[in-house]
This record gives C-alpha cells, structure tokens and sequence, in this order.
C-alpha cells in the first residue's frame, strides 16, 4: 500500500480507474456555467477553469461503485456536488476578503462583492433547480442537509473570528459542519445511488466525515508548514483572516501565561507583519503543536480507513484506502 502510494502521491494516480468518469464531470461543469448572462458565463468559464482536486465528485464515483452502482446519474451529482463546493468557496473568499486561491485571484478580488455575493446566491440556487429536475428526494434531503450545515459552520467559524477562546471541540464542530458535510453527503450518495440500504450508506457517510476532518486539519496545517508558491496563499493566510486553527488552539493551551496573552493579542487584532510571523511559527513549533494536529489528522484518516475493511476487498477500495493516505500527504 505505501509503495503504492508514493508512485502514486497525486490525484491522477489515484483516480486512475475513473478518469474518464471525472472528465464526463467537466464536462457537465462546463454545462452547468453556461448562461445567455454574459457575466455568469464569464465569471463561471472563470471559476471552472482549472479542475481542482475534485475531490468530492471522485469521492461520489468512487462510493457508487463500491456500491456496485451501473448507471450514468453519478456523473450529474458529482457535478452537482462540484458547483456546490464551488459556491461554497466563493463566499467563504468575500467573507474572509481573500484576494488569492489556487494561485489565482478569487472571484472577489476579480469582480468585487457585489457580483461576488450574487454569483455565488447564483450557483447555490442553480444547484437546487437542477436537483430536483432528477426528483431523486432522498438525495436531494441529503444536499440540502449538508448545504445547510455548511453555511451553520461558516457562520459559527465567523463569529468565533479573531477569539483565543475557542475550544478544540468547537473548532472540530466548525469543520464537522463546514468541511465534512459535504466529503460525508458524497459519499453518501454514491453508496445510495448502489444500495440504498441505510446500513451500507450510513457506513459511507461516517467514512466520509472523518475523511473530512482529516482533509480540513491538514488544510489548516499546511497554513503553518506550507510552501506559499505551493499553496498558491501566503502562510498564515488563516489567522490574518481571523481563523484560529488546531496547531494555534494546541499551542494557546500549552505556552506560558506571557506567551499566551502576547499570541492572544496577535490573533485580536490579526497582527500577521514579518517580526509576528516569526514569533508565531516559533511558538507553534517549539511546543508540539504541529505534532499534535498531524496526529488529530492520522487518527480520523485511520478511522476512515477502518470503515472501508468492512467492505469487500476490490480496487475501489483500494483507492478509497489509498485517499485516506494522501490526505496526510498532501503539499497543498
């Protein structure tokens, strides 16, 4: 398994078995941003031009398989899923006032919030009016649930912006919602698109929450440990937006009183110029804080890992296997 993924440590690799399915999604992508508006076809060729990682539609397919499922509606919610996640982003960028993803100017930074907000309220809606064109309501309650716990957890994550009070638990809560809802409902769905029965789906659900939480930490440990050309964001691109990750909540918890209340006063008032930075990194580094979520990240990966050996052994399972490890091991 290891040998195999470090010949295999990117997506292409991993998604080997199913990249002609993946590039039936780009294709529905490209569909689904065409508009007679000539500014939502501009800024939709815009924000589908790259493929991404597309994690979550490779997740869907993958899962569905696994299921034993035969037919195409795979390909539709996948895509679905995509432009949710995309939407997702393009909020998540105005409210942060982010000016960079991927390495390229947001959506924000392009064509301001105004066009910003609305294109994203655009994508969201344009979601539901495709789903229920399919009528699928199990799955459509499925959407609309993780939709709905995703704009809960952007909401809980702003109002916690800026304060060293927050918990572990609540930072896990904020990424069970905000992250893992949407790794969970796809894999979700591709169980039920095979086998609707709720042992075998809830089982892909619960595989893909953790595979979630184990993504989201690594995300946040990367804003830490991260290349900027890279990670296409300068580091610490999170606590300049008010977001206080696991490595900074960990290293609040152990430092001494003068440590904590100077890191305190960072993250109040967003203090990210050279000399803070520096003394940031160093606090994280020199108490274990990056360790400690590292392993947070390992044990949900190995949790997800677990589910998959109830299930039958075969390639798919396999890739699944094999995703779980490059969570863990991924630059950006």
């Amino acid at each position: 398994m290891t040998d195999t993924l470090t010949r295999n440590n990117h997506l292409g690799g991993l998604f080997q078995t199913i990249q002609d399915e993946l590039g039936q999604v780009e294709a529905s992508l490209k569909r689904f941003g065409r508009s007679p508006n000539p500014l939502i076809a501009e800024v939709n060729a815009y924000l589908f031009q790259k493929s991404g990682k597309r994690i979550r539609p490779a997740l869907l397919i993958l899962c569905s398989k696994l299921a034993g499922y035969q037919g195409s509606e795979h390909i539709f919610w996948s895509a679905l899923i995509e432009v949710i996640h995309t939407a997702s982003l393009v909020h998540d960028d105005i409210i942060d006032n982010s000016a960079l993803r991927r390495g390229q100017d947001t959506v924000h930074a392009k064509w301001g919030p105004n066009i910003t907000v609305l294109l994203g309220d655009f994508l969201y809606i344009q979601s539901i009016a495709l789903a229920l064109k399919r009528k699928n309501y199990q799955v459509i309650d499925i959407i609309a649930e993780a939709t709905s716990q995703m704009i809960e957890g952007e909401l809980l994550e702003y109002y916690m912006s800026g304060r060293p009070d927050i918990t572990e638990s609540l930072y896990l809560e904020i990424l069970g919602k905000k992250t893992a809802s949407l790794f969970s409902a796809s894999c979700q769905i591709g169980g039920m698109l095979g086998d609707p029965s709720s042992a075998f789906t809830s089982k892909l659900k619960e595989f893909g929450r953790y595979l979630g939480l184990s993504f989201q930490i690594i995300d946040d440990l990367l804003d830490f440990t991260g290349d900027e050309v890279t990670l296409g964001k300068p580091i610490l691109s999170d606590l300049r937006e008010g977001r206080i990750t696991l490595p900074l909540i960990y290293c609040l918890g152990q430092v001494s009183s003068g440590d904590r209340a100077e890191l305190a006063q960072v993250i109040q008032n967003r203090n990210v110029e050279k000399d803070f930075v520096q003394r940031v990194l160093g606090l994280v580094n020199g108490n274990g804080a990056l360790d400690y979520a590292y392993g947070q990240a390992a044990s949900y990966s190995q949790k997800a890992k677990d589910i998959l050996l109830e299930f039958p052994k075969s390639d798919v399972q396999d890739a699944l296997t094999l995703m779980a490890d490059f969570v863990l091991q991924r630059k950006k």
